[in-house]
This record gives C-alpha cells, structure tokens and sequence, in this order.
C-alpha cells in the first residue's frame, strides 16, 4: 500500500525472515528498508529519497502511525516491523541456516558488542566481520571504500547497516554492487540496542505506538527537533489523508451500490 511516497509491503516479520531464507537459497540478495515516520517524511519531501526506497526488495512498516494509515485507508497492514526486531529475527535464521553477519555502524566498540550478544544468543551464528566506521566517513571517497572493500572481502550473508536514513540506503546500494549476493538491513539504532548500549520501550508502550516517547527521554537533544517539529505534525497529517481516503472509498462503494440497486429498480 502506498503511504505518503513510498509503497510498503503487507507482510508479517516472520515473512521477511523467509524470504530473506528463500534468497539465500537461491543465491539472490536484496535490501530491506524498516519505513518509520521519519523516512515517510523524508521520502514524501525528496523524490530521489522516495527512489531510493523503492529501489529495495522489501519495505516494511516500522511505525505504528505507519500501521495506521494502512488500516485507516483500508489496506491491513498486519503487524508492525522495526529494524531492532529483525536485526534479531534475522540473526536467529541466520544462525539456523548456517549464514554469517556482519556488524556495521554505530561508535567503536559498539557493533563488536552487539556481535558477541547476538552470537551469545543464536548458537551457531556466524560474525563474518564489524566496523564503526568514523564521523563523516561517507563523504570520504577513501571512507566508502574502505568500508565497502570490508564487507566485500568478509562476503556475508546478511548484513546490518545502522548509520541512519538515508546514510545507510545509499551506502547498501554501493555495497550491493560490490557483494550482490548478501541481503541488507538498514537498521538504524538496531546494532546499539543489540549491543545493550539501550533498551527498547516495553511492549505496552509499543502497541500502543509509543516507543518515540521512549526514545525522546533516552535521548532527548538527538531526537527532540526531529521527533516534534519534523515528524509528528507529518504524521498527524498522515492520518488525516488515510483517514479522508477511507470516507472517499466508501462513499464511491455506496455510490456505486445505489446506482446498481437504481437500475434494478428500472427494470423490474
């Protein structure tokens, strides 16, 4: 379903898992990109953003206001997928189908952190390799690179890429080139909560779509400008445009049953 620019998939977090398995069967990568309020809003704004999305295999709904105006507009959207969950849900299948991992964003120390936790935690999970690579290494040609020829050489299976939309997007697009055979989780904070360095909300506060609540108090200088100013008048307007095509769909569905009952009429 289509949510401001950008279409995300229907599809469960389990379902992602197996069709991550499926590509690694047969050899194919892909890219995942874990849409949230905020990469809705940056897309809706930026056409070459909103392309850039569309340029992965699968676009998941992390975001309960994105969950919302799927429901709202009249388009399930099952559950809600964050990348924090699937950097652990992808890790678990990794570990059971034989696959590696590799780690790559967040400060020094931190992706090799949240190896050892993962590892720790899915036996038999193979780590191919990590890196935090430093401030401002993307606009650094050698810094790409670098970063590129790292993962290219350690030819992983899966690959977790938390340095934030849209940082990480372009990055996995040069990755793919270079490793096409891997598939890509932009995953933003995920590698930081896999390493502990913070919790994520509890589950009530979750359903009930208050986990940016969680994160502002975590982290309220980061996110304070983006979460207030930027995304939640983005999102209230979001809602607002699902809720007005769910009373225009069903005004033209009641439109249309009168109309058909009208011509009944004539002819009897």
């Amino acid at each position: 379903m289509r949510v401001g620019a950008i279409e995300v998939m229907a599809v469960t977090e389990a379902a992602v898992a197996e069709q991550v398995a499926l590509g690694w069967s047969r050899g194919e990568g892909g890219a995942i990109v874990t849409a949230n309020v905020d990469i809705v809003r940056a897309a809706t704004r930026d056409p070459a953003l909103a392309a850039l999305v569309a340029r992965s295999e699968l676009v998941v709904a992390d975001g309960m206001p994105v969950v919302w105006a799927g429901r709202l507009a009249g388009v399930r959207l099952p559950e809600r997928v964050t990348g924090a969950s699937l950097v652990h849900t992808l890790a678990r299948r990794a570990a059971r189908d034989g696959r590696s991992v590799y780690l790559l964003g967040g400060e020094p120390g931190v992706p090799e952190a949240a190896a050892r936790a993962l590892a720790g935690r899915f036996p038999g999970l193979r780590v191919a390799g990590t890196h935090a690579p430093p401030f401002g290494f993307d606009a650094d040609r050698d810094g790409r690179r670098e970063a590129v020829r790292r993962v290219a050489e350690a030819r992983p299976d899966l690959v977790l890429v938390g340095l934030g939309f849209p940082k990480q997007e372009r990055l996995i697009e040069d990755l793919r080139a270079a490793h096409p055979r891997a598939w890509y989780l932009g995953c933003g904070a995920g590698i930081a909560m896999a390493a502990g360095r913070f919790r994520r909300a509890p589950a009530a506060l979750q359903r009930v779509g208050g986990e940016w609540l969680h994160r502002l108090v975590l982290e309220p200088r980061r996110l304070a400008r983006r979460y207030l100013r930027d995304d939640a008048p983005f999102a209230v307007a979001l809602l607002a445009r699902a809720l007005l095509a769910r009373a225009l769909l069903v005004r033209s569905r009641v439109t249309r049953a009168l109309l058909v009952r009208a011509g009944r009429d004539r002819r009897s």
